[in-house]
């Protein structure tokens, strides 16, 4: 194993003692009870299967079969959750062959950036992670089940539903992926036509048929975002099927597969003999695989979020420090847009999964001691499934990648170091993914321009007053101050005034999320503007530094800004959309280096 990594992984389980102990001693306590609804009242069980059939009836009664808890996030809006339609049915009939019961206890909102992008109800958005979460848990809180199976792909709800999943840990919990849509146009040419929008080039008509192109079908969107960095993300933690992460919709192996997860959810229940709670497949190790996972990708960093929450909820505590120390070890071996030009379809026929986690395991940079809902060891998770005759097998993935532009060795990474870093400086912590960004652009150096929101942005380059180097600072966009909206109407106007040849940079508490552009971006600042410190004091020519290669994020005239008055806050419009009742949210919530959640 690397030293670093053994190194990282020490300090995290050194540092969590404490709330690890606590998560295990309560998750062990609850997995002594007998069976929860052997426990239950006559009119409690009596309201819980009233529509049950007799047969199920019957099962549920007693306390020899499983009862499979389904947790759904479908919606027939967004084509990642209408794959989930028909799964309760068919899950249904797959838990009474592996002779147990699958109910639905209940749903959660499963809403999709790439609608909410630029408006009202984006500043929703990552608070909707800790709703899931809610949700999830007053679904299984009905003491029904002896497992659960979690229907969820996208942005907030995978890791919504794994915060929510973790509080019952004691129960095997399976994540079943619904898989990515069919390739579309290509990446490049939605890119292409999104500039050209922007610079007024092509019209509304031109762009909306770009966009119905790329994004056409059934499925997750097959970009490289945060909604597939989830599914890397729950199978390199061993939470899902090996290799079933990017298998797309209504195939006969995409069937199988959550045919099989059924038979895992219904097999390993503490009725037999091969129990195998989530509280022992999610450590400390398994998080560490996870931060590798994302670095090794040059994934979504949303995650840089998501999983500093996720692991809180098991009792572990992580930092962004230990991203970067990781990320100084872990090559980058994917291009995938917005990182390349290949989507997740030509990424899993290249190798996929199977060949990422091999080379990282055969090079001593995962841990393979992790239990999985496989049972003990990752090496299981090097196969991929196919179909013979009809029945699911897996086989050993490839030795090689089969298009090294896509998927390479280590031997021959992209870079040396992870494709998401995190910067350090006088103006706070912010994370930055360069897996898109050309090394001539790492480093930045240039007066900033202060604005309060990306519409204010827009506006200015409208104006032609951007024709220069600059770094923007877009602030007030923290969670405590919008709820942290991701903002992706800037990238299109950045990269082109970063083509025409000038100098250019992003700083700001909000987000940009899973496609993340070829623009350098500080985002996730911490502290947010709210909070103080120098970002809220900053002015117009005041000279920066944004520097991915040295990881500093740093104002050259700190002392005069230091000696500033702050300006008296925006007034920050948050009515309407449904906003008002998430006031508290934004009083409760911790800062995105923290997890920005309301949670904990």
């Amino acid at each position: 194993m690397n030293k670093t990594i053994l190194e990282v992984t020490q300090r995290i389980i050194d540092r969590s003692k404490d709330t690890r102990s606590q998560y295990l001693k309560q998750m062990k306590s609850q997995a002594a009870d007998t069976v929860s609804r052997s426990a239950l009242s006559c009119g409690n069980i009596a309201h819980a299967m009233a529509s049950c059939s007799d047969h199920e009836k019957t099962d549920l009664i007693g306390s020899k079969k499983a009862n499979i808890g389904i947790i759904t996030a479908f919606n027939d809006m967004l084509s990642a959750h209408k794959t989930y339609e028909d799964y309760p049915k068919s899950i249904r009939t797959s838990a009474l062959k592996y002779n147990a019961v699958a109910q639905v206890a209940g749903a959660v909102p499963a809403m999709c950036d790439g609608v909410t992008q630029g408006e009202a109800g984006m500043d929703l958005s990552l608070f909707s992670r800790d709703v899931i979460a809610l949700s999830t848990i007053v679904g299984l809180s009905h003491n029904m089940f002896e497992s659960a199976l979690c229907l969820g792909i996208c942005d907030k709800i995978v890791p919504g539903e794994l915060i929510g999943a973790l509080k019952f840990g004691y129960l095997p919990i399976v994540f079943v992926p619904g898989g990515p849509m069919k390739t579309g146009i290509s990446n490049e040419e939605k890119a292409k036509v999104r500039r050209e929008y922007a610079e007024g080039m092509v019209d509304r008509n031109a762009l909306l048929e770009s966009e119905s192109k790329a994004y056409h079908s059934l499925g997750t969107c097959t970009f490289y975002g945060t909604a597939n960095s989830n599914q890397m993300l729950m199978e390199i933690m061993g939470l899902q099927l090996p290799g079933s992460s990017f298998v797309n919709p209504d195939t006969p192996l995409r069937t199988a597969l959550t045919d099989y997860a059924v038979k895992v959810a219904a097999e390993t229940t503490s009725l037999g003999d091969n129990y195998r709670p989530m509280y022992e497949i999610v450590s400390e190790k398994t998080i560490v695989n996870a931060i590798i996972g994302l670095l090794a990708t040059g994934g979504s960093t949303n995650l840089t979020i998501h999983l500093v929450a996720i692991a809180k909820s098991a009792g572990i505590q992580i930092n962004w420090q230990d991203f970067s120390d990781l990320s100084a070890v872990i090559p980058l071996l994917t291009k995938m847009y917005p990182n390349g030009s290949a989507d997740v379809n030509y990424f899993q026929a290249a190798g996929g999964m199977s060949y990422l986690i091999k080379s990282l395991l055969e090079n001593g940079l995962l841990h393979e001691d992790v239990n999985t809902i496989l049972g003990h060891g990752l090496k299981t998770y090097t196969q991929e499934p196919f179909l013979n005759d009809g029945e699911l097998i897996w086989r050993e993935g490839p030795e090689k990648s089969l298009d090294t532009a896509v998927l390479t060795s280590v031997e021959n990474a992209f870079s040396k170091t992870g494709g998401v870093r995190v910067l350090k400086g006088n103006l706070g912590t912010s994370v930055i993914k360069i897996s898109a960004v050309k090394e001539e652009n790492w480093i930045v150096e240039a007066p900033a321009v202060i604005f309060e929101d990306q519409e204010e942005l827009l506006e200015a380059f409208k104006r032609k007053e951007l024709n220069k180097d600059f770094i923007a600072v877009v602030r007030y966009q923290g969670p405590k101050a919008k709820g942290m909206p991701e903002l992706h109407r800037l990238t299109p106007v950045l990269s082109i005034l970063q083509n025409n040849g000038y100098k250019v940079a992003l700083v700001t508490d909000g987000r940009m999320s899973g496609a993340s552009g070829k623009v350098p971006a500080a985002i996730h600042l911490s502290p947010e503007a709210m909070d103080g410190g120098l970002l809220p004091k900053l002015q117009d020519g005041d000279l920066l530094r944004l520097d991915a290669v040295t990881g500093e994020l740093t104002c050259f005239n700190e002392a005069e800004v230091q000696a500033r008055t702050a300006p008296e806050k925006p007034s920050i419009h948050q009515e309407g959309c449904g906003r008002e009742l998430f006031g508290n949210f934004r009083k409760l919530v911790q800062p995105s280096e923290e997890g920005a959640s309301v949670l904990f």
